[in-house]
């Protein structure tokens, strides 16, 4: 199966999460994929995260809750090795659903909420730095 073009930031949809149109970026220098989370509380073998931030208006305010979820160790560009949560959803891209491992953090203060990285990437999309926007311009928009 051919590889679809992808440009170095984008739009897309977490159906399961409920959140639509969120800016992603591509980041081929990260291996996993991180999605930027306001809080996170463990409780009850529950995984309770709210996805609110001012700065992402599409981020829909609501607390989800994970039973699925286990922990990885992040290593960071800096060289800090950080624990993280890590959730199994879906998202949509180039109207396809495809799969994706994100690790939860606190993102607040980068451009982009979400980082889409080489193992979500691996096999499926080769990267064109110069372009964005490649999946939310073909999305099919309701009819209204």
């Amino acid at each position: 199966m051919p590889k679809k073009t992808i440009g170095r930031i984008d739009k897309a949809d977490f159906p399961t999460l409920d959140l639509f149109d969120i800016d992603i970026k591509i980041d081929t220098g990260a291996y996993t994929s991180s999605m930027h989370c306001h809080k996170v509380v463990e409780e009850d073998n529950l995984l309770k995260c709210l996805f609110f931030d001012k700065e992402h208006p599409n981020y829909n305010k609501k607390i989800i809750v994970f039973k699925n979820y286990s922990t990885t160790k992040v290593k960071s560009s800096n060289g800090i090795v950080q624990s993280r949560y890590i959730v199994k959803t879906t998202i949509i891209l180039f109207e396809k659903k495809y799969k994706i491992d994100l690790t939860l953090s606190t993102r607040h203060e980068m451009k982009y909420p979400i980082l889409i990285g080489r193992k979500f990437l691996s096999k499926k999309f080769v990267v064109d730095i110069n372009l964005k926007d490649l999946s939310y311009g073909k999305k099919v928009l309701p009819k209204q």
